[in-house]
């Protein structure tokens, strides 16, 4: 094989896919240090491909069964925000588009917030179609989390641009005719619950984040409206604000 420049050797491997490719069995004649470390490289790249694609398939499973049985538009649902003191409960619906995969798919607790972002980028440009919903604190108050939850589902799937005809839902069942199923830990088994709950993640985050701009003292753009020191430190020393949930008990005492 003529020698080529390593930049050349790596500009090469970028188009393999294949380890019985010509170029790749030359190649690892190739005695130089850094042709062998742009093989290594590539070789490992492969190898997260590799793994990428069969956890794309093992999560595609409760969408083929959908399918097998006669859906076409499959809506994963998940929601964020059961926790926190301050800010609302958010839900999102995404129908993902079968032809358009988006690897690395998981629940979103998993992923670094760099990760979320660039698949919540890819699941809004890729899906057929997205949406989320919200409920705000007062009405968390006064229906309280679990059916504020359950009313953030309904409405982001009610929000869908082009309607769902089976859902596939994070631990929960929610008010419809849809045909539905409920996966426990569903953000981890399935690719449309996961999609679902980046998309729900990412924007509650983006949304706490202007909070934390609006109310200053609380470090909402930090965590999200959970009760960390800081925040329940904001609350002894500021009060409590619009977006705080006043039934939840750190803060009702603190009334």
């Amino acid at each position: 094989m003529k020698k080529l420049t390593i930049k050349e050797i790596n500009a090469e491997l970028s188009s393999i896919t294949e380890e019985t490719d010509p170029f790749i069995i030359a190649l690892e004649q190739d005695e130089r240090a850094g042709a062998q470390k742009a093989l290594n490289k590539w070789r490992k790249f492969q190898l997260q491909q590799t793994e990428l694609l069969r956890k794309y398939k093992e999560m595609s499973v409760f969408e083929e069964q959908a399918e097998l049985a006669g859906a076409h538009r499959i809506a994963g649902v998940d929601e964020v925000g059961r926790g926190p003191l301050a800010g609302p409960v958010m839900a999102a619906a995404v129908i993902l588009d079968p032809d358009k995969p988006i690897f690395g798919l998981d629940d979103s607790k998993k992923l670094s917030d760099k990760k979320k972002n660039e698949l919540y980028d890819q699941i809004m440009t890729k899906a057929i179609a997205v949406s989320s919903a919200i409920i705000e604190a007062d009405e968390i108050d006064r229906i309280n989390i679990y059916q504020a939850s359950k009313r953030a589902m309904e409405k982001a799937v009610e929000q869908l641009s082009i309607p769902a005809d089976y859902l596939l839902i994070d631990a929960m069942t929610i008010g419809n005719n849809l045909p539905q199923e409920k996966l426990i830990k569903g953000d981890a088994r399935s690719v449309s619950i996961a999609a679902a709950s980046i998309v729900a993640k990412v924007e509650r985050d983006r949304l706490m984040e202007e909070y934390g701009q609006k109310y200053p003292g609380y470090g909402f753009e930090k965590n999200a409206g959970y009760g960390t020191k800081q925040h329940l430190e904001g609350l002894d020393h500021y009060g409590v604000t619009p977006i705080h949930r006043m039934t939840f008990s750190p803060v009702q005492s603190r009334l």
